[in-house]
């Protein structure tokens, strides 16, 4: 069995100038890196080319999350959704250019309008994605979708919306970005875990206390970390892992370094 990849999200930084977060790199304990393609971090050609030397003297792996503030793939409005797939498409170019290992996005979000459309916005949730996945498939890039808390209107937020998309679209391209935090605040992480252990390949990794997504440092939630790690071994889970808390970081990551070991 491979060893799980224990990485780290650059999204606790995302405050920060972008020059700051590149220079944070040398100091950081794991070569698996994800970026997050968006405000103050937002890629460029000249920021792309900035992480493709960091990875040339740090044997750094990118993975990539898309933009997603003021994103919906599911919007009903056409030019908001045309600048959302559009600001989509010019991500997964630049992740290309990274060679990223994955390419992850969030699924379309409810709008003030979906009450009088039912179904509408399911539905362009699900066509937003398929040509994301066709652009995907022309790069060569893989990608993942992930799962968003229930309480924020998110389509794909438990298991069996995830089970309902793969039925009817019969996509096996696209993975799961399980964002472990997102899962508990329903106590959905090992429904996930055991209903879908073949799709997921890519996690986030933070805590919290059950009712908002606070991205707590690694036991400073309520999330049984042990029953946790009991669990992937138990499905075989050998696959990234990225640590995605704002605060107690290294912490973070040293403690899933002797759970997942």
């Amino acid at each position: 069995m491979r060893r799980i990849k224990i990485g780290l999200s650059m999204l606790y930084r995302l405050g920060e100038p972008f020059n700051k977060m590149v220079q944070s790199l040398s100091t950081v304990e794991t070569p698996y890196i994800e970026v997050v393609d968006d405000g103050f971090h937002t890629l460029s050609k000249t920021r792309v080319a900035m992480l493709n030397e960091v990875a040339k003297s740090s044997s750094v792996e990118y993975t990539v999350h898309a933009p997603f503030a003021d994103i919906n793939i599911a919007s009903p409005s056409k030019s908001m959704l045309n600048a959302s797939i559009k600001r989509l498409h010019q991500s997964m170019a630049y992740a290309n250019a990274l060679n990223a290992q994955l390419w992850i996005f969030h699924p379309g979000v409810k709008t003030g309008i979906s009450m009088f459309y039912p179904g509408a916005d399911w539905k362009q949730n699900i066509e937003g994605t398929l040509q994301l996945h066709k652009t995907a498939e022309e790069y060569g890039l893989s990608i993942a979708l992930e799962n968003l808390p229930e309480k924020y209107g998110f389509f794909m937020k438990q298991p069996e919306d995830f089970q309902k998309f793969y039925k009817e679209t019969g996509l096996n391209g696209i993975g799961i970005a399980l964002d472990v935090g997102h899962a508990n605040l329903k106590g959905q992480l090992e429904s996930f875990l055991r209903k879908l252990p073949d799709k997921i390949v890519h996690m986030h990794i933070s805590d919290n206390m059950g009712e908002d997504d606070q991205h707590l440092g690694v036991g400073y939630g309520k999330i049984n970390w042990q029953r946790f790690a009991e669990t992937l071994r138990e499905i075989a889970y050998d696959k990234t892992v990225m640590v995605e808390s704002m605060e107690h970081v290294e912490e973070s990551l040293q403690k899933l370094k002797q759970l997942l070991a």
